[in-house]
């Protein structure tokens, strides 16, 4: 297995192509300030109402983001109709890649929400700073480590949380050390879980086992200039999944990171970077949480990114600001499929991930210019983009298979040859002041684009049913997204308002179909495909929040993203209906109090016939209304205990995005249903 190391990323990073990135414009929810409705910034804490398991499932709280569900853990989030690989997702700078070809382990999965201090969500393309791709939008999960007071040399907090339905039982400590000079910070996290019991109180096979651990070392010298060294473990295991064939054992990530900046040197206000290297590995199969299977199977499965980042900033006078980057990233991803009559006798059935490797190269640049009182900013990116998978001619050893070589022959006519594409991005984006200072309307103009993933290029899962088959397009032509983006916001005497449509024409869209003859298409067998095709997403986002009293607010919001296959005139599958929140809160003293209704309309376009097109809706899903209740108490300066009731009311309902549910002893379930009434309490403590 090809291996690089931190030493070897620092030559690609440090050479005469010094980068300038600037940080998306940064949002804090607070009251009264004027927010952009396509990106915001939070920390954690404020934003999550409940109990989140992980990051995915903490981002469905956000409106325009939602999630999709196959078991307790490992939700897989979606923002305007995309997700995956046309999501990019960092975790404290670091891309980590699960290693699961059935997304069990999603980015999100490694994210556990209580070792990060904020989250930045970045809707639709207005940045070109976080790397390639990013058509639907960014998520960054960061930690920030303020710089220690030497009369001061001990800071931290600590809690402990349990959510009733699934028995949760989670808890965390966060302890910082040092001087100005330096300091050591130390988190901690762990969590288990039991399967859940949904509305109408079946059990829902969910349960999972979390412990993550970080240790930071920083150098801060000065406010200007930090240099930090991080470790980070995220060990899995025992994960259930109600919409898989199989269950997850063991599920490890292993994280390496190295950041620095430095302030004010030369012309450069910032110049800031950080090099990593992450190691995944997952387990799945059908038998050590399950009955007798007809056939064992196991897949074992690796997935190893390394990649990095220098930026640094520029400001030609007072009115202007220039960025130019650089960043890399290089990911191998392994996964061999075992079959056979016993566990002691399994054969080698399908290199699922033939050893595939994809490398990425990009430079970018981006300006900001204040004019009086408005702001124009811009932004281009050039990508190369080169992949191969090393094993696409081995054949397994099991009787009746194939290489993948030889299923890419059969459905598309072609090969795996190594490949390389040349993307190039870019936006321009402007905002305009209006009632005094208190509005804002804004425009932008985009264009995105990403090459093929892993699977969606070279996966090559066999079976002897065609129907069962799972084959990756090395051929597929680069995905480019043509977005155009109008909104507003608003803030005056106790409203704030914000909202924005949103328009995607997208040419050669990756498309996961089934095998009908399509173009290019050489087979009619039903089996997993991918093929291009053209496609519009559009929609729109509002929300509004009215301060009653200075603790009393309400809030309304609601997203709706409509994504069509132009070349088939049929939906886009797993495309969220229209959805979103409406709250109220109210604060007295150390006493909070809110309730929070969820709330979706039914979802009728649908693509759920694998007989006609590709089957990956479980059916039409009904809407709902979901009651949370949740209150918090501030039992002294430093401690603070919060308490809810998740789905008040009970309620029996589902997603639709969340897969379709295997359990072959309740064929009556079509999807994984959400969690039923939950109460859950939560203990934080500073010091």
């Amino acid at each position: 297995m090809r291996k690089k190391t931190l030493a070897v990323l620092i030559p690609l990073l440090i050479n005469p192509l010094v980068s300038l990135a600037n940080d998306p414009i940064q949002i804090e929810i607070t009251e009264g300030q004027l927010t952009n409705p396509a990106q915001h910034k939070t920390t954690i804490e404020r934003l999550q109402k409940g109990i989140a398991a992980d990051g995915g499932d903490l981002l469905r709280q956000v409106p325009g983001v939602s999630g999709t569900r196959m078991g307790g853990h490992g939700i897989d989030p979606i923002i305007r109709g995309q997700s995956q690989s046309r999501l990019n997702i960092k975790l404290d700078g670091a891309v980590v890649q699960g290693a699961c070809p059935n997304r069990m382990d999603p980015s999100t999965a490694y994210s556990p929400i209580e070792t990060y201090d904020s989250i930045t969500i970045i809707k639709g393309n207005h940045s070109v700073a976080h790397g390639s791709g990013g058509t639907g939008g960014t998520v960054l999960f960061e930690r920030r480590t303020e710089r220690m007071d030497d009369n001061d040399p001990l800071r931290g907090q600590a809690g402990a949380s349990y959510k009733s339905n699934s028995k949760t039982k989670d808890i965390f400590a966060d302890i910082t050390t040092g001087s100005s000079m330096g300091f050591i910070r130390a988190i901690g996290q762990k969590t288990e879980a039991d399967n859940y019991k949904d509305g109408d109180g079946n059990d829902v096979r969910s349960a999972f086992e979390q412990q993550a651990g970080n240790v930071s070392l920083g150098y801060t010298p000065s406010h200007d200039r930090r240099i930090e060294l991080s470790i980070e473990a995220t060990d899995e295991k025992d994960m259930l999944y109600a919409g898989a064939g199989m269950d997850a054992p063991k599920s490890n990530n292993d994280t390496l990171r190295l950041s620095f900046e430095e302030h004010n040197t030369g012309p450069f206000s910032l110049i800031d970077g950080e090099i990593y290297q992450s190691e995944v590995e997952h387990i799945m199969d059908n038998y050590s949480y399950r009955p007798t299977p007809i056939m064992y199977m196991e897949t074992p499965s690796t997935s190893d990114t390394q990649g990095g980042r220098i930026s640094a900033t520029l400001d030609t006078n007072s009115d202007r600001r220039w960025t130019i980057g650089l960043d890399r990233l290089d990911s191998e991803r392994n996964a061999t499929r075992y079959a056979g009559m016993m566990p002691t006798t399994l054969m080698t059935q399908s290199y699922i991930w033939p050893e595939v490797t994809i490398e990425q190269s990009g430079l970018f640049t981006e300006m900001e210019q204040k004019l009086a009182a408005d702001k124009l900013k811009a932004g281009l990116r050039y990508d190369r983009v080169s992949s191969a998978a090393a094993k696409a001619d081995l054949t397994p050893m099991a009787m009746m298979t194939m290489s993948a070589n030889s299923l890419y022959n059969t459905y598309y006519g072609n090969t795996a040859k190594a490949k390389d594409d040349n993307n190039i991005s870019g936006f321009m984006r402007y905002e305009h002041s209006i009632l005094a200072g208190k509005g804002m309307l804004f425009s932008s103009l985009s264009r995105s684009v990403r090459s093929a993933d892993a699977s969606e290029g070279y996966i090559a899962a066999n079976n002897s049913n065609a129907m069962m088959r799972w084959v990756g397009n090395p051929n597929l032509d680069t995905e480019a997204h043509h977005q155009l983006e109008l909104g507003l916001a608003w803030v005056n005497h106790g409203w704030e308002t914000n909202g924005a449509v949103f328009y995607n024409d997208v040419s050669d869209y990756i498309l996961r179909d089934r095998a009908h003859g399509q173009d290019g298409i050489l087979r009619s067998d039903g089996a997993t495909i991918y093929r291009n095709v053209d496609a519009t997403l559009y929609g729109l986002e509002a929300g509004i929040t009215r301060h009653l009293s200075p603790g009393l607010s309400t809030q309304f919001s609601l997203a709706y993203v409509r994504a069509e296959n132009e070349t088939d005139n049929r939906p886009i599958a797993q495309t969220p209906p229209l959805e979103g929140h409406l709250g109220i809160d109210y604060q007295r003293g150390d006493w909070s109090t809110g309730a929070l209704l969820n709330w979706a309309a039914k979802q009728t376009r649908v693509d759920d016939n694998s007989m006609t097109g590709s089957g990956l809706d479980a059916g039409k899903t009904a809407g709902y209304g979901v009651l949370d209740l949740y209150g918090a108490y501030r039992v002294t300066s430093t401690t603070t205990i919060k308490a809810g009731v998740d789905n008040a009311l009970d309620r029996s309902y589902a997603y639709h995005v969340n897969r379709a549910d295997v359990d072959p002893f309740n064929p009556n379930t079509v999807q994984v249903k959400e969690p039923g009434r939950e109460l859950w309490m939560k203990v934080r403590t500073e010091f």
